[in-house]
């Protein structure tokens, strides 16, 4: 299998950093009494973890609709959703969870950043791929 259209492979990237954001510290929290910082998972907190595996499986499966780009579009606008629905649930569970507890820029957080840009740029060449089809519409 060839990828031939570059939204699929942002896709498929989006996916696999969604993946590894599931795996990784999002945040640190330190505990009274102790010199380390003791790191937070996803798995901890299961409305995170599973907020987060509807989004890998949702870009995982807008990765097929190619057929139907209409469609495409829609699950992919969807998915932009829900990853911004996860940085907030970020930010409130860290204020309201775990207090004291601060943001692991260099492994979560970025992950989650990395993956919305990924999944805007297969927005647009989705779009610009609805373009042309429509221009060759309008030809025949």
């Amino acid at each position: 299998m060839v990828i031939q259209r570059l939204q699929t492979l942002f896709l498929l990237l989006a996916v696999v950093f969604m993946c590894i954001f599931c795996c990784t510290p999002w945040a640190t929290q330190a505990a009274e009494g102790v010199a380390e910082a003791s790191p937070v998972f996803v798995s901890e907190a299961p409305v995170l973890l599973i907020l987060n595996i509807v989004i890998a499986v949702l870009l995982f499966i807008s990765i097929f609709m190619f057929k139907n780009l209409k469609r495409q579009m829609t699950v992919t606008v969807l998915s932009i959703i829900l990853i911004c629905t996860s940085m907030a649930t970020c930010g409130i569970l860290l204020f309201t969870a775990y207090p004291g507890a601060t943001f692991i820029w260099t492994g979560g957080i970025v992950l989650l950043l990395v993956a919305l840009v990924c999944v805007l740029f297969a927005y647009r060449f989705m779009k610009k791929d609805h373009k042309l089809l429509t221009s060759y519409d309008r030809l025949r």
